[in-house]
């Protein structure tokens, strides 16, 4: 049986374990929430469950203290970007309530034959959510609120180490008024997790995560033929095209790269900057980059013992193959590692082309837009990206060139409750957020009127 365990990132000591689920309890999750789905859900209005979802959202902001607390010992987040969290969380359980009856209505179609034609959104029923320690509210969040509005019904399997928040955020649900089997939290384990994916009485199966578990629960739903939404990994690319404001630049870059320790799917992680800014750039970046502070609340530690091996391992062979530090020293102490900077890195390296899951900047000096074109879209992964140029249909040019499934032009960090998120490539595919979000576990069920 797996074990749920808190484990403090900042000084690794186990402050609590709780065991993972039995079979039996698997089966009362799956009956639970099939049967809420079949009873409260199917016998619902949008508005009545909307309602529910407003109050959820309230419930997050009243209790933000214990939530952000619980965070920064699971995984170490700080204490304000904890609160930050709890925060994005909360809107985001309030955009969906807000703004589902909108989002649901009926959309009629126009035809050739001009019969009346028209989709109705509804659920399917039972959506598995396996979500990360990354952000152990947010993804929540994005995944439970748009479905319990929707009128579908969730098990939700959180990281192994983020028990109390996944007890935390099932306890909020309830209390809200969902009913028994609307949001039920399983510790289950990863044959636990294929058992549920294999059952009929699940429609769909959303993950955010790695590439590699990614692949191997893309799989498993396939086989079982049921719908599947996977967030994964990323390497966004940060572009420095032309611009009378170099701070902002700078500000940005840094935004986009420490955002949660440098822990973010969509974090800015290659730097790219025009010949003619690149040195003014690299010092003031750098020199930003140093001043970040772990005392000041500026980052935290690394999510885990295994989360520092990889980062550091990754770096060192980098500087091994020739890449060179412009600041930072790849001895992290504990599981807290030094915000750095990576340069002449080459092709051949293996950095190149993987995902650096902590404080660490890849920089990359281009000499025009279609290399920095050719370098972005050379990554195996397609998720985000950030375009500086005060020229914004240059910028809108060349975001239309880039490989990814999102474009932020002038600014880092301008995500919001109601904008969809998601890539392409290794990084995915569907989309979380606003309407395109919603509707991603729906029924889009066609009725259409024959003459009289």
């Amino acid at each position: 049986m797996s074990i749920f365990a808190v484990i403090d990132p900042a000084t690794g000591h186990t402050l609590a374990e709780y065991p993972g689920a039995s079979d039996a309890q698997i089966e009362q999750a799956l009956a639970a929430a099939d049967s809420a789905y079949r009873g409260w859900a199917r016998g619902s209005t949008v508005a009545e469950r909307a309602a529910l979802a407003h109050r959820a959202a309230e419930l997050m902001l009243e209790r933000k203290d214990e939530l952000a607390a619980i965070i920064t010992r699971e995984m170490g987040k700080p204490p304000a970007a904890a609160e930050g969290e709890v925060e994005f969380a909360a809107a985001i359980t309030d955009a969906f309530a807000t703004h589902g009856e909108e989002w649901l209505a009926d959309e009629s179609l126009a035809v050739e034959d001009g019969l009346r034609t028209f989709f109705r959104y509804q659920g399917i029923g039972v959506i598995l959510g396996i979500m990360p320690w990354n952000f152990p509210y947010y993804q929540v969040a994005r995944f439970a609120a748009p479905n319990l509005v929707l009128g579908n019904t969730i098990v939700l399997k959180h990281s192994e180490q983020c028990p109390e928040s996944a007890l935390a955020l099932e306890s909020i649900f309830r209390d809200a008024g969902f009913p028994e089997g609307a949001y039920v939290n399983v510790f289950a384990s990863h044959a636990q997790i294929s058992t549920i994916i294999a059952d009929d009485r699940l429609q769909g199966v959303s993950l955010t995560g790695s590439e590699r578990a990614g692949a191997i629960i893309g799989e498993q739903a396939g086989r079982a033929l049921k719908k599947c939404v996977l967030e994964l990994g990323g390497s966004d690319p940060f572009i420095v095209l032309d611009t009378d404001d170099l701070d902002h630049a700078v500000q940005h870059a840094v935004i986009g790269r420490m955002e949660n320790s440098g822990q973010a799917c969509n974090g800015s992680k290659r730097i790219i900057v025009l010949d003619a800014y690149f040195d003014a750039f690299a010092e003031k970046f750098a020199a930003a980059i140093g001043a970040q502070s772990y005392d000041a609340g500026d980052y935290g530690p690394l999510s885990s013992a295994q989360a520092t091996k990889t980062l550091t391992a990754q770096v060192q062979g980098a500087l091994d193959q020739g890449a060179e530090l412009l600041v930072g020293d790849n001895a992290p102490e504990g599981n807290r590692y030094t915000p750095s900077v990576l340069t002449r890195i080459t092709p051949e390296m293996d950095v190149y082309s993987q995902e650096l899951f902590g404080p660490v900047a890849q920089l990359y000096r281009v000499a025009s837009d279609d290399e920095a074109i050719a370098l972005a879209n050379s990554s195996p992964y397609g998720l985000g990206s950030v375009i500086i140029c005060d020229d914004v249909e240059r910028a809108e040019r060349v975001g239309d060139r880039l490989e990814v499934g999102m474009v932020f032009i002038n600014g880092a960090g301008i995500e919001g409750p109601d904008v969809p998120f998601g890539g392409v490539k290794k990084s995915g595919f569907g989309r979380e957020l606003g309407r395109v979000g919603m509707l991603e576990f729906a029924n889009k069920k066609l009725f259409r009127f024959a003459e009289k």
